[in-house]
Formats: structure tokens, C-alpha cells, sequence
């Protein structure tokens, strides 16, 4: 059984769904009973599929994340928290695989798209906000709503929503709590395309599917740029001077341009 077969024949009961369509991986968060909550279960699942997918796993080349059931992810699961009472120590390990599955997804090799439907609050906020593109649907609902519950906001939104929507409307996310509807959402930078009800997967996959198509090494040292070159401009201009020229060795660099000459699509191989 292929690789493929084998992630589409993953059973209905496993909690984070892995399924392929061409170079795309689309990963789904199936605890749809809950709203796809982010439980220690959830987050753990969610960890080692990215880090398969990122780093193991040639064949995929760009990944949609999404959730089941109509919404994306409601936070985190609060029945969990009242059920369990844990010491410090865990509690910081619980947050530092948060903190782990966010740089998979910020810093990781490969392109992520969010696919939203629903909810999308808390936690769900920040795997949204974490990925390279969001999709979301006109009927999305989303919430920065860690205080509301007496917590701290985690799992990278600290650093991701600031860096979406700037430093004033992001304090004023995370103060409020508040609500914002999709069109909201996309008019602050917070979500890159909305479409139709029940549309946002596809138009995820398509947008992925176009990342797919690019070369493999350009994309990686693309997200690399993009991560380490907000710091100053000094940065931005050493990553240019460091990366362009690993970027015009590559086998996929010339035949890009060969196909632009011969008037074909380019087979890009990731050498």
C-alpha cells in the first residue's frame, strides 16, 4: 500500500485526518463533538503530523490545515482543563508543545493554507494566524478569547497576530475577546480570501496546489526569508545576498528558464 493509500485509508476515529491530493497534504482536525478543540490529545496528534509532513515526507509540497464538522477550532478544551488539575511543570510542557506545533507551521519548509469554516477561536486563532495563507468562509466567526477564560494567549499569536494585523489592533484583539465576522477579519489582514459558505477547503487546496507547483528549495529558503527578515533591515538585505545565489545554482532555476525559453511548464524536482 502506498503512502498515500495508507493516510487516506486513516480511520474516522483518529483525531487529527491525513489525506493527499497530488502534492498537497490536507490535514484535518476531526473532534468535530467538541468543535475540533485544542486538547493535549489534539495538539500532540497535530505536532507529529506536521513534523512528518514537513520533514519526512518529500512527496508533500505544501499543506492545508483545516478542521471537521463545519468549524475550524473553538480553543482550547475547557472540559479537559476543569477535569485536570496539573503542576507547573506540565502545565509548561503542555504549553511548550503549543509552542513547538506553531514553529512547525511559521518557520517549517513547506507552505501552510488554512482552510476555516465555523469557529475559529482561541487556540484555533493561532494555528489560523500561524499559517502562510488563510482561506476563510463568509460565515467564519473568529476570537482572540484567552482572557475570557482567565488565560494567556499561546501558541504563537503573541508573535503572529501582530505581525497580520499590527501591534494596536492585535492589543485590541487580545484585550476584548471580541467576535469579528469574516468580512472583518479580512479587511484587517487577518484572513487573505473569503469565499462562499462551505467553499474554503477548495479554494485551500487550489491555493496550495499553486504553491506545489513552485520549486521546492525556493519555497523553503522563501520561508525562511520571510521569518528572519522582519528584524531589521540589515537582515532583510544579508538574507538577500545570502539566499539569491543558492536559489540561481539550482537544478529547478534553470529549468524554469529553459522552460520560459522552449515555451513549455517547468518540472520543478526540489534539486
Amino acid at each position: 500500500m502506498s503512502i498515500e493509500q495508507k493516510e487516506n485509508a486513516a480511520g474516522a476515529d483518529e483525531i487529527v485526518q491525513v489525506r493527499r491530493q497530488g502534492d498537497v497534504s490536507i490535514v484535518t482536525m476531526n473532534y468535530p463533538e467538541r468543535r475540533n478543540a485544542f486538547s493535549m490529545r489534539m495538539r500532540v496528534a497535530l505536532t507529529e503530523v506536521l513534523h512528518r509532513l514537513m520533514h519526512d515526507d518529500p512527496q508533500t509540497r505544501a499543506i492545508v490545515l483545516t478542521g471537521a464538522g463545519g468549524h475550524f477550532c473553538a480553543g482550547g478544551d475547557l472540559s479537559e482543563m476543569h477535569a485536570t488539575t496539573l503542576q507547573l511543570l506540565a502545565l509548561r510542557e503542555r504549553i511548550a508543545v503549543g509552542v513547538r506545533l506553531f514553529k512547525l507551521i511559521y518557520t517549517g519548509t513547506k507552505p501552510v493554507v488554512a482552510a476555516v469554516e465555523g469557529t475559529c477561536y482561541g487556540a484555533g486563532l493561532s494555528l489560523a494566524a500561524a499559517c502562510d495563507v488563510v482561506v476563510g468562509a463568509d460565515t467564519a466567526k473568529y476570537s482572540c478569547a484567552f482572557g475570557k477564560v482567565g488565560l494567556l494567549p499561546d501558541t504563537g499569536i503573541l508573535w503572529t497576530l501582530p505581525q497580520k494585523v499590527g501591534g494596536s489592533k492585535a492589543r485590541e484583539l487580545m484585550l476584548k475577546g471580541d467576535v469579528i465576522d469574516a468580512a472583518t477579519a479580512r479587511r484587517i489582514g487577518l484572513v487573505s480570501e473569503v469565499v462562499a459558505s462551505g467553499g474554503a477547503l477548495d479554494a485551500a487546496i487550489e491555493a496550495a496546489a499553486r504553491f506545489a507547483s513552485y520549486p521546492p528549495v525556493t519555497l523553503a529558503l522563501l520561508k525562511a526569508s520571510l521569518v528572519n527578515a522582519g528584524n531589521s533591515i540589515e537582515d532583510a538585505c544579508r538574507l538577500e545576498t545570502d539566499l539569491n545565489p543558492l536559489t540561481r545554482q539550482t537544478s529547478d532555476h534553470a529549468e524554469a528558464v529553459t522552460a520560459f525559453m522552449e515555451k513549455r511548464k517547468p518540472v520543478f524536482t526540489g534539486a
